[in-house]
């Protein structure tokens, strides 16, 4: 790491980011780069042919719209910035049309990039403006006490599904969106080339968020709060199955999902327990638990047969063996690792950390992408 790097941190974290470079031996300084990109980054893609990374930002919440940045794959230098009316947090990337698609939680949007011009190509409002500004206010509001937490859930409970997590069937130009919602988390399915709503799947339970598609088997995964594994059939356009994968009578809330296509594997993060699940995608069973902190993300990288998997609130990334699930090495990146993207060619994986934040009290620091060399 950089020097400069920590000018940005308190005393204390600077602590913790060096004790991390000595406790690991596998990641010297010289594996990991870190930089502030902007307030609210979320969710990124990596684009094979620019060799880069697009990052959406939300921007501060008294700002209009937000940005998509372009960062050089190698260094995380900025190479352009893409303003958007809405403010974008999941992402998806078709390669093949060179599109980046980005969800507005906010406003209830998709939003097609062209990654060539670095233009807005397209935008498709999937949830009707009334109920997104409604939703919007909502978001902003501060309630103190018990009284305050019960309306924040009473608006919550009758709140429209939310855009979350995307994922792009290149084959078909098909874009798979996740709608999430306390009562009837939806799937919006939509035309990726002309960018219009082809239909909407509903009954997929409470806060449907993990969402994964296997285009070759013409699978795609969702997991939700229910504690269910959802198959869904892309080309009949139907749910062939639906596991209920957690009941121990614990608080689990089923994030986000990654596929072992090849070794018919399903790896889901667990928001709200110390587990990180393994699932056979044939049957919807879990095969194993591995041990792990409470976890957002997950990716796995068949080129190396690891899985990895972000601790939002732990504070770090875990690299797992994809035969053993043995932890390999820990990655303390502080303060809240929230989303990973990862770059075959680059052999290199990205992290999107959040700075401390909360109601009523937004981030005074731009939030980092960091760039973990896996050589």
């Amino acid at each position: 790491m950089k020097k400069s790097m920590y000018t940005r941190f308190p005393a204390k974290t600077v602590l913790a980011l060096l004790l991390s470079s000595v406790a690991i031996s596998g990641f010297a300084e010289s594996n990991l780069i870190r930089k502030p990109v902007a307030v609210g980054a979320y969710e990124m893609v990596y684009d094979q042919g620019h060799h880069s990374l697009f990052i959406a930002t939300t921007q501060n919440r008294n700002e209009e719209g937000g940005v998509v940045y372009e960062l050089d794959a190698k260094t995380l230098e900025v190479i352009k910035a893409i303003k958007t009316a809405q403010k974008p947090f999941g992402a998806a990337i078709n390669n093949r049309t060179h599109t980046a698609y980005f969800g507005g939680s906010i406003d209830g949007s998709l939003i097609a990039v062209d990654m060539d011009s670095g233009k807005v190509k397209n935008t498709l409002t999937l949830v009707p403006q009334s109920h997104a500004r409604e939703k919007a206010a909502g978001e902003h509001a501060v309630l103190a006490g018990k009284k305050g937490a019960d309306e924040m859930k009473k608006r919550d409970d009758h709140r429209p599904p939310a855009p979350r997590e995307l994922t792009v069937d290149e084959q078909t130009n098909t874009v798979y969106v996740s709608g999430v919602n306390r009562d009837d988390s939806v799937l919006w399915i939509v035309d990726g080339d002309s960018l219009t709503l082809k239909s909407t799947l509903h009954g997929l339970g409470k806060l449907n968020t993990g969402l994964a598609l296997d285009s070759s088997s013409h699978r795609l995964y969702t997991s939700n709060a229910d504690g269910e594994f959802i198959t869904f059939d892309t080309q009949a356009g139907k749910i062939l199955s639906r596991t209920k994968i957690v009941d121990d009578g614990q608080e689990h809330l089923l994030m986000n999902i990654a596929l072992d296509k090849k070794g018919h594997r399903a790896f889901i993060a667990d928001n709200k327990a110390a587990t990180l699940l393994v699932v056979n995608t044939d049957n919807g069973k879990v095969t194993h638990r591995i041990n792990a902190p409470e976890s957002l993300s997950v990716l796995f990288n068949p080129q190396r047969n690891e899985i990895y998997a972000a601790h939002r609130n732990a504070g770090g990334v875990s690299i797992i063996d994809g035969n053993s699930y043995k932890l390999l090495n820990t990655i303390q990146l502080p303060v809240h690792p929230n989303s990973l993207a990862l770059a075959p060619q680059e052999n290199a994986l990205f992290v999107s950390v959040k700075q401390e934040a909360g109601h009523g009290k937004p981030a005074s620091a731009p939030d980092d992408i960091v760039r973990i060399s896996l050589n």
